[in-house]
């Protein structure tokens, strides 16, 4: 695979002339174009399982015609666009995260807290999430590390076609991978530890190179600050407050699915539909939580975080869910660039598409 088989990976015009986000559109599309018409039927084909390839950074290291890593690094923080086509309509090549499961829902903040914007209590807005795996394997018994994005919307209506302002978060399990059996334990973090030895001798060329890719696009690459949200409906005159960590568990009563090598993207369908019925039958809830107590230790490439105090504020509670090629493809969730100080927007050090300090 070149880069003209991955697609648009750099900023680009539809980027650039994005003016906001429309939930309505957004769902339409991601559930437009299923890999199974019917999730589980046996008449179905297979899902897909797309490859991760370290060549790509190893070029991306060695030679001028990577550089469509730094590009993407860089328009993942750049870019609000929620759907990214191309001028093909086929989409972009996610280089690291290329298998997933979108799903939608509702945020809920029930509890009292002194945060802003959308971790108000009583703040209710809808989510497009996508829950994925690092890298090539997806099912049940190899490392891998679960992981989930997504945008909030400030919006309740479902059907609504007005284009809004979105707020994304970004949760993963440890960034090189790990070892979770059922989905109901996966610990989905904005700040994971980091294991680089967990992604063997092939994998390590891909952990390097999107560690230093996104340290010369923007300044940190294992921790997405939740600075969008604390800002999200607050008025321009109201301070930012932000957690600094937050979390995402499954709700203690979701089912466990059984199944030997079982792929995460059945294990996730399975927790709202039965195999063959197109009509959701359950609800997926994942528990919100925050905290500001922490301390790292280690390195880079071994990095530990002992997180206390955490505080659950809330859940989100998906509804429906699908598999599906604009999922994979056209979805797209930007990375929120690095504050120095996360409540205060002079401090980013990525503005206007440049690097500033």
């Amino acid at each position: 695979m070149n880069a003209q088989e991955l697609g648009v990976e750099g900023f680009s015009d539809e980027d650039r002339n994005f003016q906001g986000s429309c939930f309505r559109q957004v769902r339409a599309a991601i559930f437009s174009n299923p890999y199974q018409k019917s999730w589980g039927n046996d008449t179905e084909p297979a899902l897909p399982r797309h490859e991760v390839l370290s060549r790509h950074a190893v070029t991306g290291l060695l030679s001028r015609g990577g550089a469509y890593f730094l590009q993407a690094a860089r328009r993942t923080v750049d870019s609000r666009a929620d759907l990214r086509w191309g001028t093909d309509l086929k989409g972009f090549r996610r280089i690291v995260h290329p298998n997933g499961v979108c799903l939608t829902g509702l945020w809920e903040i029930s509890e009292d807290t002194d945060y802003s914007g959308y971790f108000k209590q009583d703040s209710r807005g809808l989510v497009v999430a996508r829950y994925s795996t690092c890298c090539s394997e997806t099912g049940r018994g190899h490392t891998r590390s679960l992981s989930m994005a997504g945008l909030l919307y400030p919006t309740t209506d479902r059907e609504s076609g007005d284009v809004l302002p979105t707020a994304s978060f970004f949760t993963q399990e440890d960034i090189g991978g790990a070892n979770t059996t059922y989905v109901n334990d996966a610990e989905l973090r904005n700040a994971p530890n980091i294991t680089a030895t967990r992604r063997g001798i092939l994998g390590f060329p891909l952990f390097l190179a999107t560690g230093l890719y996104f340290v010369i696009a923007d300044r940190e690459p294992g921790v997405r600050q939740l600075y969008e949200i604390a800002e999200l409906g607050k008025s321009e005159d109201q301070p930012t407050r932000t957690p600094e960590f937050f979390r995402l568990l499954m709700a203690d009563d979701q089912p466990r699915i059984e199944g030997e090598a079982l792929d995460f993207r059945d294990e996730i369908m399975a927790q709202i539909y039965d195999k063959g019925d197109p009509d959701p039958q359950r609800k997926l809830v994942f528990h919100i939580e925050v905290s500001d107590q922490g301390t790292k230790k280690g390195i880079p490439a071994y990095l530990r975080r002992a997180i206390t105090g955490w505080r659950r504020l809330g859940r989100i509670t998906f509804e429906d869910a699908t598999v599906s090629y604009n999922g994979d493809f056209v979805f797209h969730v930007h990375h929120p660039s690095w504050r120095d100080d996360r409540n205060d927007p002079a401090t980013a050090v990525r503005q206007n598409g440049r690097k500033v300090r």
